[in-house]
């Protein structure tokens, strides 16, 4: 066991898009006694697919320990903004300039060595879904947590503990895979064998239930009038921002019509919404109006809707759009659109889709910790 093991599964989950998209995730390992030892763990902004030994930040459990012993404020945000600051002091000397993974203290609570947190879009088929709860319990029984939708942060590592508590007591042993309802899975284990063992037997459960896969043949760059709405879509943005475009087969799909974009129309993990926003844009095209006139009606009816610029257009009978002030990040908004296009597909197959709701949509888009995290990509 070692920190090169940790760094090895890192890179084999990170690098593999099934598992983790735009630098998400984060594992961790830990060392020594839990009374004074060390917990190593992804620091915030990095990608796990080609992360370092000096991409973790080493904590002193000691500490993260005392964090459960401390009364923090109601209001929630100063509650997140203490229990960061008694993360950062955590942090053992010479992690200067880092700063830890916002799951930090749900992986200093897992009692495994190795952690592996990832958001794979088959497992958020189910944790995605309007039945995903009863079909976790059908599909893996009692060997698993299933956490309703909480706020990342202090608060979700709450609610693990507690079930992990409530979990130990009724089993006699550790839980070692939770689900988060919108969100995705964390695995325990002593070796990262022991790691992928969990994630094959996962995987290739909902493999066998999963009715429909998404299409994404017939990809193009180009369709009809896909460049000109593309200057709209910039036009529209009032700054020098780049559009990228995507047609495929379930692009097509999903852009036929209102209706077929409706299980597209949201948020489903806090990561869709960093990278690819929470309303992404559909906009119904008409004949006998200009194009150019269409999409700016569009695009200023949303922004008086939502109060957020779109980072994801999606045009009747053309394709998907994706927003952003660099070639970059409108590749990646597009990228987390077609994770959202899996994922979809996926729930159909547990009852349909289950958006996050407007509440938690909202503490994600107001959420200092995920500024800092979509900061790091935008610098990058």
């Amino acid at each position: 066991m070692s920190l090169q093991e940790l760094v090895d599964i890192s890179r084999f989950y990170g690098a593999n898009p099934d598992y983790v998209i735009a630098g998400g995730g984060n594992t961790s390992f830990k060392e020594g006694a839990s009374k004074g030892g060390v917990l190593f763990v992804k620091g915030s902004g990095t990608s796990l697919g080609d992360i370092t030994p000096q991409g973790f930040v080493r904590m002193d459990r000691a500490k993260l320990a005392r964090i459960w012993e401390t009364a923090y404020p109601q209001d929630a945000d100063e509650r997140e903004a203490a229990v960061l600051a008694d993360m950062m002091a955590a942090k053992l000397p010479g992690e200067d300039g880092k700063r830890p993974s916002v799951e930090t203290l749900l992986h200093d609570i897992l009692p495994f060595t190795y952690v592996v947190h990832t958001h794979p879009a088959l497992v958020n088929g189910l944790t995605c879904s309007q039945e995903g709860e009863t079909a976790a319990r059908e599909l893996f029984g009692e060997g698993c947590i299933w956490i309703p939708i909480t706020n990342p942060g202090y608060t979700l590592s709450q609610a693990v503990k507690k079930a992990l508590d409530a979990y130990l007591a009724h089993n006699g042993k550790p839980a070692d895979t939770i689900f988060l309802q919108n969100h995705g899975i964390f695995a325990g284990a002593g070796s990262v064998e022991g790691i992928k063992a969990i994630y094959a037997k996962i995987l290739s459960v909902l493999g066998e239930k999963i009715k429909r896969k998404p299409d994404f043949s017939g990809k193009t760059g180009t369709y009809q009038d896909s460049e000109a709405i593309a200057e709209a879509l910039a036009a529209c943005t009032g700054q020098n921002s780049t559009v990228v475009f995507e047609r495929n087969a379930e692009f097509a799909r999903l852009t036929a019509d209102a209706a077929g974009f409706a299980p597209a129309s949201s948020a489903f993990t806090p990561d869709h919404i960093v990278y690819s926003g929470s309303n992404p844009l559909f906009i119904a095209i008409t004949d006998g109006r200009p194009l150019g006139e269409q999409v700016r009606d569009a695009w200023n009816h949303h922004l008086a809707a939502t109060g957020r610029p779109p980072k994801i257009a999606a045009v009747q009978g053309r394709g998907i759009f994706g927003i952003g002030s660099s070639e970059k990040t409108a590749l990646l908004a597009l990228e987390l659109f077609a994770d959202t296009a899996k994922v979809a597909a996926y729930s159909e197959s547990f009852g349909g889709p289950r958006f996050m709701t407007r509440d938690k949509i909202d503490f994600i888009n107001n959420w200092e910790v995920e500024r800092y995290r979509s900061g790091v990509v935008e610098k990058s």
